[in-house]
């Protein structure tokens, strides 16, 4: 609390807008130099009032805007945390859900679409599949700690599972449930601007940089199983690779 206070000063008497302007903007730079780090917790609502000399309404406003700007997370029972770049390695293949437990992360999904339907002809070329055999499609919003982070359009060939019902939280663990997790995968990743509809999907501003990743994820015997299509917000994702000669 004291390095907080030392660095961004008294509030009535720095700066311009209302408290809660004021301290937003102290914390972000306090965030922005170092002060407090990724991962690292904010001191509780009551002691940054007191501290700061507010009320915990101007307190719980000023964190309410960085957390709708990503740079603070909420975790459920834990506090408010400085939100960290999710580092994802392409050299694996996990799914959303096992790569926030993976960092303690709290994960949710906002259905958009459960369906079952026959298979369209681009689906058809993408997974390997006859006209008019089964698809299930699943489109949902995956978020972490409550941030919105990422759009995500799969669709599974029919035999992979028992119904659109039994995908809960995990649409990997549902089809290891059945035998047919992928075993292998291929991606494709690039730059992209989000439109106004997904931009809205994520909290994020219209044109805002996003990535976005194709994946087809195959079974032992190399039938194709999945068919994803994601949407990442670029300011919370980093993708590595791990590169060798050998």
């Amino acid at each position: 609390m004291t390095d907080l206070a030392t660095h961004i000063g008294p509030l009535r008497e720095t700066g311009s807008g209302s408290l809660y302007q004021r301290l937003a903007r102290g914390l972000r730079d306090a965030i922005e130099r170092g002060v407090v780090r990724p991962e690292e917790p904010l001191p509780a609502e009551r002691d940054l009032a007191t501290g700061f000399d507010v009320s915990r309404i101007t307190v719980r406003k000023a964190l309410d805007a960085l957390v709708a700007d990503g740079l603070l997370t909420r975790r459920h029972g834990a506090g408010t945390f400085v939100a960290g770049r999710v580092e994802k390695q392409f050299a694996k293949l996990s799914s959303f859900s096992e790569d926030m437990a993976t960092r303690g992360r709290a994960v949710t999904s906002t259905w958009l679409m459960q369906a079952e339907g026959a298979v369209t002809p681009d689906e058809s070329m993408m997974l390997g599949l006859s006209p008019g055999a089964a698809v299930y499609r699943f489109r949902r919003i995956r978020a972490a700690d409550g941030l919105p982070m990422a759009i995500e359009h799969s669709a599974i060939a029919g035999f992979a599972l028992p119904g659109a019902e039994a995908v809960g939280d995990s649409l990997y663990a549902a089809l290891e449930e059945t035998g047919n997790r992928p075993v292998r995968a291929l991606q494709r990743l690039r730059a992209v601007l989000f439109t106004p509809d997904q931009a809205k999907l994520l909290g994020v501003e219209k044109g805002a940089p996003g990535l976005y990743i194709e994946r087809r994820g195959f079974l032992d015997d190399g039938r194709a199983v999945e068919a994803t299509q994601s949407w990442y917000r670029g300011d919370a994702y980093d993708f590595v690779a791990e590169l060798s000669t050998r």
